[in-house]
């Protein structure tokens, strides 16, 4: 509750600074003194940028868009070039977060086999990450020469993800018994030498009424790793509860979306041109360099107006 209270009191702050701003530009303009003009016609620019952020920011109206989030990517059909598209999806998802000033932490990961990721799980702590975030869940698929073929094929891969609100531990829409977990203690992977913890530090909690696996390895205590665990079950569970709502048997079932042909909500095409295409919403770019590197608001303000 005392977070919401905060929340609010901080939107209604940004509103009144906005509403100072808007005030002072239209005093300004009311001086009709020429050499003002350059000052007034760079505050306009700067004003009507953020109107346009705050038009973005009140389509998150969502009951969880305010929260913090999880990202989970998990490797698809294509063997060694899904890892690797896997990886590439995670780096452009962490320069996304980079760019909005939002923290990020990975939880836990699985190298691939040759090169890349079969699954990784990363936090992100930022004001609207879970309302941003949302329109990335689904299967991303990726046309290139794959750098992995010999003979320099065209390959497609696929890639998952998968976004969860951080629920808070006092949240009364998730109950979890004791009774109803089982907990293991393990030594945490790593590349060797120093990475190795000679102590069992990582976390397995399995539980048991749903069978929801859920791992963390990430930090070097036993009891952070639990924590961090403990919260990623609690947003599944709360993802199977709304499944239930919505009567989606297939999530019910851990049965998640499969990453293949077809189903993809998104096309970044390599060769044989330079495309990346959202296919719910029909947006589109030729820039895949710049999506790669993070730049994705476009499609994710294409996906919440559609939405709204």
């Amino acid at each position: 509750m005392s977070k919401t209270a905060a929340a609010l009191r901080s939107d209604a702050d940004d509103w009144r600074g906005f509403e100072r701003r808007l005030h002072d530009a239209a005093e300004l303009a009311g001086l009709d003194d020429e050499s003002l003009r350059p000052d007034l016609e760079a505050e306009i620019a700067s004003i009507e940028t953020e109107l346009g952020q705050r038009s973005f920011t009140a389509m998150l109206s969502g009951p969880y868009d305010a929260e913090d989030a999880f990202l989970a990517i998990h490797a698809g059909a294509g063997g060694t070039d899904s890892q690797d598209w896997a990886a590439m999806l995670m780096r452009t998802f962490l320069r996304w977060a980079e760019k909005r000033g939002f923290k990020t932490e990975i939880l836990d990961t699985t190298a691939g086999e040759e090169a890349g990721i079969k699954s990784v799980t990363i936090s992100v702590v930022g004001k609207y990450a879970f309302g941003y975030l949302r329109s990335e869940k689904g299967v991303h698929r990726l046309v290139r020469l794959s750098p992995f073929d010999a003979a320099h094929r065209r390959h497609t891969s696929f890639a998952l993800v998968e976004i969860l609100p951080q629920v808070a531990f006092d949240s009364p829409e998730v109950q979890i018994a004791p009774a109803d977990l089982k907990i293991d203690v393990f030594k945490s992977s790593g590349a060797g030498g120093q990475n190795v913890q000679k102590n069992a530090t990582a976390i397995r909690i399995t539980h048991l009424p749903t069978g929801l696996v859920v791992t963390c390895q990430n930090e070097r205590s036993q009891t952070q790793n639990r924590e961090f665990a403990m919260r990623i079950l609690r947003s599944r569970l709360l993802e199977i509860k709304k499944a239930e709502k919505d009567e989606e048997i297939a999530v019910l079932r851990g049965e998640y979306t499969k990453a293949e042909w077809g189903s993809q909500i998104r096309s970044y095409v390599l060769h044989p041109y330079q495309m990346v295409k959202d296919h719910r919403t029909e947006h589109e770019t030729g820039n895949t360099q710049a999506v790669l590197d993070g730049d994705l608001d476009a499609f994710m303000e294409a996906y919440l107006r559609k939405g709204s």
